[in-house]
């Protein structure tokens, strides 16, 4: 048995979570090792729907390959039944007009094969690999840190690391030694059969998902998939008339099953991939216990019913990979990875209770399209009400009830809101030059302290009072009004940004005669709205230890 130090945090399962909490670690400077138990590559498309949060989350974590390689979502057509006549084309997906604060404003599809290979590459650029094959089979934690036992081919590896981030999913053993509760529930009311298969068929349109006119439970959705090849199709069927555990025993009996059910001469080439899937709803009571901590499927399963459990689980990883690198750092306290659990554990219970809701309507109705609502697009996600966040404008209410999942309301801005975005803004400074945008300065390693103030003079007191600050992990920018002076604008800030479309004062909601600070965290939540520096130093005694 071989016995060495480890990097301090070893991650559990190479999936989209873990391969995101990885990634924002090692983009904050701190070493990780990432392992998987299956030696083989991950097959299937599996949840395929990135909503526009997380797509913001992979631009903060410059992953543009997400939004670039995905794809729009396509409509469902509906056919008259028995036939491939079209009846109509009906969005599940709720339109969004774009806006300036907000850039990712549809979802895109990508498969989580082609996601985690796209991950797998951003990881490589720091020399981090995927170690496949490498299974944890018992771990112990002291204060100090954590003894972890590998196992590689048999071998047994014994490990030492001060962190440890079970992705490993709902059957994975982090969660399971950590003896964290996952109540919760099956569906047996449901039983659906997902394949990934390679197929030609007469009539069959690549630019729709097609189903039967009923859209009821027993009805196929065809939906049309590059990403398994350029005759690759994912194919959904839900019911009770079939005997989905049998079909899914069986490629002949997936191809009959197909052959009788979809109304065109088939030619089969390919079963990629299939899996069986019954609904279970659970969720842990917290998201660590001591050195150890959970996210994704290890920490809540729920329905498919709006694809909200993939990127559920890449906000957990983000939330926790920056809080987990300051205290590594020796910046912040133990008691900020507290703030993990209490910003998330209400998230996960409202997306739940809404995905569940979804699915019951799903059985009453029988109906699989209905149109859902926007809080899919998890642009309304906040944590108001967490313990760490600051807002001078806002009069704490007692008792007032928490909305976690929200509404996304650009006419109303809180600390624990998503920051928006604001195009068009203009480099002022010499040496500095052209346009940007907000959220190309929002990045997991640092903090972002954006003063909004009339002119960059204004700016020079607060900015002073704050230069004590670690510039390691935080920022400092000035946001000036379209009718500023610039001409030699001198500023202690890192950045001097001319809003010369508006855009940023209309989506912080800021007067141009008007004082206001902005905290931006790095996983681009404000994370606190004050007068000045004073709130602002409040703000961080939250945060770091040095306050």
């Amino acid at each position: 048995m071989n016995s060495y130090t480890h990097p301090p945090v070893l991650v559990v399962g190479a999936g989209p979570v873990g391969l995101v909490a990885a990634l924002t670690l090692l983009q904050n400077g701190i070493p990780v090792r990432i392992i998987k138990k299956d030696p083989n590559p991950r097959t299937g498309q599996r949840g395929s729907g990135i909503w526009p949060r997380s797509l913001e989350l992979f631009n903060f974590l410059n992953v543009p390959d997400v939004n670039d390689l995905g794809k729009p979502a396509l409509p469902i057509r509906t056919y008259k039944s028995g036939t491939l006549e079209p009846l109509k084309d009906t969005s599940m997906v709720p339109y969004m007009e774009p806006t300036p604060a907000i850039p990712f404003h549809s979802p895109k599809l990508i498969g989580q094969q082609l996601l985690d290979v796209v991950l797998r590459r951003h990881l490589e650029k720091f020399s981090c690999f995927v170690e496949a094959g490498t299974e944890l089979r018992s771990f112990e934690q002291s204060d100090e840190g954590i003894t972890a036992v590998l196992a590689k081919n048999e071998i047994l590896e014994t490990v030492h690391t001060k962190w440890m981030i079970g992705a490993d999913g709902a059957k994975g053993i982090v969660r399971k030694q950590l003896g964290l509760t996952f109540l919760g529930e099956t569906r047996d009311d449901i039983h659906m059969l997902i394949a990934d298969i390679c197929l030609k068929g007469t009539g069959l349109d690549r630019g729709v998902i097609g189903t039967d006119l009923e859209v009821s439970l027993h009805n196929p959705f065809l939906r049309p998939t590059d990403e398994v090849g350029e005759d690759g199709w994912q194919f959904i069927i839900f019911g009770h008339k079939l005997d989905i555990s049998k079909i899914a025993q069986s490629e002949e009996l997936i191809f009959e099953s197909i052959a009788s059910i979809v109304p065109t001469e088939i030619t089969f080439k390919k079963l990629v991939w299939v899996s069986e899937f019954r609904p279970n709803i659970r969720m842990v009571n917290k998201f660590s216990d001591g050195r150890v901590f959970v996210a994704g499927d290890a920490a809540h399963v729920h329905s498919p019913t709006g694809g909200q459990g993939l990127n559920s689980g890449i906000q957990d990883a983000f939330n926790l990979g920056w809080k987990i690198a300051l205290v590594e750092k020796g910046l912040a306290d133990k008691s900020l990875l507290e703030t993990y659990t209490e910003e998330r554990l209400p998230v996960i219970s409202e997306m739940l209770d809404m995905t569940t809701s979804i699915l019951n309507q799903v059985i009453t109705t029988g109906n699989m399209i209905a149109r859902r609502s926007p809080k899919f697009y998890m642009l309304g996600i906040n944590c108001r009400f967490s313990s760490i966040v600051l807002d001078e404008f806002v009069t704490p209410v007692e008792g007032k009830p928490i909305n976690a999942y929200g509404v996304l309301d650009e006419g109303h801005l809180e600390a624990g809101d998503r920051a928006p975005d604001a195009p068009r803004l203009l480099h002022v400074r010499p040496g500095d030059s052209g346009e940007t945008t907000l959220f190309s300065h929002y990045r997991p390693w640092y903090h972002t302290i954006f003063v909004f103030t009339p002119s960059a003079a204004d700016a020079t007191p607060i900015l002073t009072a704050l230069e004590s600050l670690n510039k390691s992990v935080v920022r400092t920018a000035v946001m000036l009004p379209s009718s500023a002076p610039v001409a030699h604008v001198a500023c202690p800030a890192d950045l001097v940004l001319l809003d010369q479309g508006g855009h940023a004062y209309s989506a912080y909601l800021v007067e141009a005669s008007q004082t206001k600070v902005f905290v931006i965290r790095p996983d681009g939540v404000v994370g606190a709205i004050a007068h000045g520096a004073e709130g602002v130093n409040k703000y961080f005694s939250k945060i770091f230890v040095d306050v």
